[in-house]
């Protein structure tokens, strides 16, 4: 049944969630750590810096500590008392909030964080002892010098530039060889970063205005959960973990290179097109950031290969740092064009699209120039889709010259493309992609689906053949099938073949390509495991949609609880790893995870299936309509939620098994069907994860000497 507008407009604004009634929400979020934990963290400036460090390990990784634009500048510190150092593994407790990390010893406390905007680290140190110090890890640093306010040193990978320790205080300080010592009235210490004029300023500034500062940043990431994206069910733990998730969501939108989102901390701290678009729904449209999405997206095609004789022209690029920009991926770009028009649809902004529409048309124009085969399908290299791990230049895995998951693409992007061009006034391009699209969906379920074997072939080879790998990537391709029951056939298989309770494999267990775990080193390379086999976290996103699409809630329901507990209690505080283990480690019952232990794309589509399939939220100010189609877990009895759509706000409440929505300065059509629970299916009934069916040994354990796969 379908409740329109004037039937909801009269509820209650009571129930929107009050910032004031949450007060500072993240000094509410800490999460306690054990030395036996020992978790990863990670804080960024939202400029080019970041911080990534253990709880309270000692010797560092090659990845920790303080990065500056890809520059790693500093590895760690040590700070003491009385000459006496203060061990982080020895510490009576810890807890990582979400702008700051607390540590308590018997004679000391410690509060460590970054600040909004500028390259600065502050380490408040209260302690009633007579001296307090803090040393650097000299791993990344040329030389030290004391000088006048602090000792200034030269970070090896960024010549010309110095980090200062100062203390945070004006007293006096004794310099050290690698720190410097002042008494405890000095309330701790701050590091800054620059040339050394700069490093004096930040200094002086933060001396003046500290407290401001860490205010602020506090309150910026508060308001991401309490004015953006507010939530109050009868779990806590869903509302802590989805508050965390949003939050290292918002670490990675930055503005290193224009603006932008990094892939992942603590290695991918550049932008990849392709990561950034599909992170985009998750980390600005359902997060009400729009303004933030608008700029990310007219400064990427600023990025855009322009060069008629290029190979890649019209691609914006795969990849983007201060270093250099690589083009050779195809999936970028369309996503680019297909987040163009869906932020449109959240916003209800046009603007924007007059801006960026030159950079969507040569995109598609050169795509059907020089891409395109008889058939209407987008052509590309083997390792040219997001499986693209190459090992001594060869594809780790290949899927050239038609993968599934890029025609998907290119219907989408034409699609998109057609109505911006429509709203642009550009009715022959209009026409024409419009045409191209149907063409392709036309060809593509003969060609692509096998009915009998309720599978999407990965790929068509160049010959015409069908790849009759089993993978993931089959589940984005429906947009071009119109056969329901098959669609639904190819979702329970995958769900059964794929999809652990940890997450989605890139490859079946019985394919002979398969790796059981990403890094087995005594076997195999890593990289070649990377896409066959390897969980990828990001792929939950789409698994879930289809099972939720297709009634299946509850079984989508336990993969989502089971990610939140990994933001919670699991590797890095608050995020989604990048990738995971496909079978558990012997005398282990849950995997390994690995990759980036912060990846954007895996907390993004987490946030997005919750937002538009759980709650079932999904807008098009385009045409004047927002629709709402709950898809409530029966675990889940009460909630409620703000989320902001356009220049309003749509308030959320969930109670005793009904949705009362209501708008706020908004003017559109509101569609509110009831929630639906779980359905029963024949083509579902016993559904269940896919279980590891481990082998005493499989064929890539005799692979390691190979240059690389040639599967």
């Amino acid at each position: 049944m379908k409740l329109k507008t004037a039937a909801i407009m009269v509820a209650s604004a009571a129930f929107a969630i009050s910032c004031n009634e949450a007060g500072y929400l993240t000094d509410n979020l800490g999460v306690k750590v054990t030395p036996e934990e020992n978790r990863e963290y990670s804080y960024t400036d939202k400029k080019a810096g970041y911080w990534y460090g253990t709880t309270h390990q000692e010797q560092t990784e090659w990845w920790s500590g303080w990065n500056m634009a890809k520059k790693r500048i500093l590895a760690d510190y040590t700070i003491g008392i009385n000459d006496e150092a203060l061990r982080r593994s020895e510490a009576l407790e810890c807890i990582v909030y979400p702008d700051r990390v607390e540590r308590d010893w018997a004679d000391a406390h410690e509060t460590f964080g970054l600040l909004d905007g500028k390259p600065v680290l502050y380490i408040d140190l209260e302690t009633a002892a007579d001296s307090i110090f803090c040393s650097l890890d000299m791993s990344h640093i040329e030389t030290a010098e004391a000088m006048e306010g602090g000792v200034f040193f030269a970070p090896r990978e960024a010549p010309g530039m110095k980090i200062m320790l100062a203390p945070a205080a004006d007293v006096p300080f004794r310099a050290l060889p690698e720190g410097i010592k002042a008494p405890s009235d000095a309330d701790g210490f701050i590091l800054t970063y620059g040339t050394e004029e700069e490093c004096r300023a930040l200094a002086a500034g933060f001396r003046t205005d500290g407290e401001r500062m860490k205010k602020e940043r506090k309150e910026r990431i508060n308001g991401l959960v309490t004015e953006y994206n507010p939530l109050k069910s009868n779990l806590p733990e869903l509302d802590n973990s989805l508050a965390w998730i949003t939050i290292t969501m918002d670490e990675l939108i930055t503005e290193q290179q224009g603006n932008g989102i990094y892939a992942g901390l603590p290695w991918f701290n550049e932008y990849w097109g392709r990561d950034m678009f599909i992170s985009m729904p998750g980390a600005c449209l359902v997060t009400g950031q729009f303004d933030v999405a608008k700029q990310i997206l007219k400064d990427f095609v600023k990025l855009q290969d322009t060069d008629p004789e290029s190979e890649t022209y019209g691609r914006i690029p795969n990849r983007a740092n201060l270093e250099g920009i690589l083009y050779n991926t195809t999936d970028g770009t369309p996503r680019l064009v297909i987040q163009a028009y869906e932020l449109a649809q959240y916003s209800g902004d046009t603007e924007f699209l007059h801006e960026i529409y030159p950079a969507i048309k040569m995109s598609i124009d050169a795509s059907i120039r020089n891409y395109t085969d008889s058939k209407g399908y987008l052509t590309h290299a083997d390792a040219d889709t997001w499986m693209d791990v190459k090992r001594n230049g060869i594809p780790g895995s290949p899927r050239g010259n038609r993968a599934n998951d890029i025609q998907a693409l290119w219907y989408g992007q034409l699609t998109a493309g057609s109505k911006i061009a429509a709203i642009m006034g550009d009715t022959g391009s209009a026409e024409e992609w419009s045409g191209l699209a149907q063409m392709l969906a036309g060809n593509f379920e003969s060609d692509y689906c096998d009915k009998e074997g309720s599978m999407i072939y990965d790929h068509l080879n160049a010959d015409g053949t069908p790849d009759l790998q089993f993978r993931p990537n089959q589940v984005y391709c429906f947009d071009l099938i119109n056969d329901a029951e098959f669609k639904q056939k190819v979702t329970r298989r995958v769900w059964e073949e794929l999809v652990y309770p940890w997450g989605v494999a890139s490859l079946a267990q019985w394919d002979p390509q398969f790796h059981p775990q990403h890094e087995n080193w005594h076997y195999y390379h890593k990289d070649d495991a990377y896409h066959n086999g390897t969980i990828w976290l990001w792929n939950n996103g789409m698994a879930m949609q289809r099972m939720i699409e297709y009634g299946q809630i509850e079984q989508a329901w336990e993969l989502f609880k089971n990610m939140n507990r990994q933001a919670l209690h699991e590797g890095a505080v608050g995020s989604l790893s990048e990738n995971a283990d496909a079978h558990p480690r012997e005398g282990k019952d849950w995997v390994k995870r690995s990759g980036t232990f912060l990846q954007a794309w895996s907390n993004a589509e987490h946030l997005r299936v919750w937002y538009q399939h759980f709650l079932g939220i999904r807008p098009d100010l385009l045409n004047g309509v927002i629709v709402v189609e709950p898809r409530i877990p029966a675990e889940i009895t009460s909630l409620e939620t703000s989320v902001k759509i356009g220049d309003g706000t749509l308030h959320y409440r969930y109670s005793d098994g009904k949705v009362d929505v209501r708008l706020e300065g908004i003017d559109a059509e509101l569609i509110v069907h009831e929630p639906a629970g779980q359905q029963d299916s024949p083509l579902f009934e016993g559904v269940g994860f896919c279980q590891p069916d481990p082998l005493d040994s499989y064929p890539c354990f005799a692979t390691y000497y190979e240059t690389a796969l040639t599967y």
